[in-house]
């Protein structure tokens, strides 16, 4: 997996682009963790927009994302998601604990 990283004023945004599996998780941890530290911004969108393919481990690595941004006041937005990538998140029932747009 790939992750380019930009900053809009209160917003950073993750576009995340191919395969967001077990094997993505010490790259996925490795952007978040420097940007949570900052804390110069409110929300943190994730753009899932570019991702092929998406499985369990990586819903578990968006909730521990969830659970460290909430304890230091950051929202997590995920967006722009595939019709695959959707249907996943619909199953998951994400929509109760994220905004997705």
């Amino acid at each position: 997996m790939q992750i380019h990283i930009t900053n809009a004023g209160d917003k950073t945004v993750m576009n995340l682009s191919g395969r967001f599996d077990f094997n993505a998780h010490r790259v996925f941890k490795a952007a978040y963790d420097p940007i949570l530290g900052e804390r110069n911004f409110k929300n943190l969108e994730i753009d899932l927009s570019d991702i092929e393919y998406l499985d369990s481990s990586a819903l578990g690595m968006l909730m521990l994302l969830r659970e460290r941004a909430m304890l230091i006041g950051i929202t997590v937005v995920l967006a722009k998601p595939n019709k695959m990538v959707e249907q996943i998140l619909d199953i998951a029932n994400f929509k109760k604990l994220f905004t997705i747009s």
